[in-house]
């Protein structure tokens, strides 16, 4: 065994050590809800295809059409010859949804976060992020080179009192946060902090990732409290409730022509596959048709809530904290022999003792099989 080799061994023993090694298990998913696994089929909850527009035959039939006519592929970076004509419309899409001059399409949500932040803040600017935002989040941040300052949890006075102290020592500052946090399912309190930012002369940045479909009638967590929060940078992805693949920015013009020109995750990584930007493109159309499908999973996040006496769901995303990593992975465990899929979720993903059961609703669950995992996880798991 060499050198590399024994330290990817010794890496891998000490995460079985503390039960936090991850591994790959073939899944096929028959539609939106149910999976194929080990042999058997199970009710996902584990899922981000909140409205299950993954197997809408529109959706489907759009991205057909677009490879039978357009190919598999973009072939270049989109400042090449991978500006594909359905970028533009999916673009004009997505920011006139989210009530935006411009936006931006990249190849996925993570890209898109490795390369707006670094493109807006650096040396001698300070950043300000929420302790619980998404890994892709903290990755930008560090990537960025600027001053970064982390807030505690949604405590908006803890974010202004590191705006007072440090605001004046930097040129920019830039604030971060998840709009919906991907573990916990809250929201983020975007109209305070929009307001705090503007008081401080200071950008907002929301990763709306689990929020677009599913929130304000699909809108997204910018609008949650009833209208339009001032956030000057809406990012997001079109894997989720959108049910393609991609991430996006939406935000001014000015700003969206920079991000086009600068963001190295952008000019250097090869254009969608227009199949994904036509099932994008098909999946808004039904968004905005659709009230009462963008409704559903958040009403389903909230009668489990109910159910088990839970705080009351922001989002379709519930989590049942049960604190130790073994605990969690036998939960699952427990719930799969019931017929049920519920990822465990350990760190480094959430903090040190607050391993869980992640649980994420969809348009398509069943009341009756929502009752019956309710049931469940109340008299045998808490």
């Amino acid at each position: 065994m060499n050198a590399l080799d024994r330290f990817a061994t010794s890496k891998l023993e000490a995460l079985d050590t503390a039960h936090l090694r991850r591994s790959l298990v073939d899944s096929v998913r028959e539609d939106g809800v149910w999976i194929e696994r080990n042999g058997r089929r199970l009710l996902s909850f584990s899922c981000n295809d909140y409205l299950n527009l993954t197997h809408h035959p529109k959706v489907k039939a759009a991205a057909i059409a677009a490879i039978k006519k357009h190919g598999a592929g973009a072939g270049a970076s989109r400042l090449i010859t991978g500006n594909h004509p359905l970028f533009a419309e999916l673009e004009a899409r997505l920011a006139r949804f989210k009530q935006t001059e411009a936006a931006c399409v990249f190849g996925s949500g993570y890209l898109a976060n490795a390369g707006i932040i670094p493109t807006l803040v650096g040396e001698g600017d300070l950043l300000l992020i929420d302790e619980l935002s998404h890994s892709c989040l903290w990755a930008g941040s560090q990537l960025s080179h600027a001053q970064v300052q982390t807030f505690r949890h949604n405590d908006l006075t803890h974010a202004e009192e590191l705006l007072t102290r440090s605001r004046g020592d930097y040129r920019h500052a830039l604030i971060v946060t998840d709009g919906v946090f991907s573990m916990d399912g809250d929201l983020a309190p975007l109209a305070a902090l929009g307001a705090l930012a503007q008081a401080h002369d200071a950008w907002l940045m929301s990763d709306d990732a689990h929020g677009l479909g599913v929130v304000a009638n699909g809108r997204g967590s910018v609008f949650a409290s009833g209208r339009k929060a001032p956030v000057d940078l809406q990012m997001g992805t079109l894997s989720k409730a959108i049910g393609s693949y991609g991430g996006y920015l939406c935000a001014s013009q000015p700003v969206i022509d920079l991000i086009k020109t600068r963001a190295r995750t952008f000019v250097y990584s090869t254009g969608l596959p227009p199949a994904s930007a036509a099932a994008a493109i098909a999946a808004l159309d039904i968004i905005e048709s659709d009230a009462a499908l963008t409704a559903r999973p958040l009403a389903n996040a909230q009668a489990f809530t109910r159910a088990l006496n839970l705080p009351l769901a922001q989002s379709p995303i519930v989590p049942v904290i049960l604190n130790d990593e073994m605990r969690a992975l036998e939960a699952q465990q427990l719930l799969e022999r019931e017929g049920f899929l519920v990822t465990a979720i350990r760190p480094p993903t959430v903090p040190k003792g607050t391993a869980r059961l992640r649980l994420a609703f969809t348009a398509a669950h069943p009341e009756a099989e929502i009752a019956r995992l309710a049931s469940v996880i109340r008299e045998r798991i808490l």
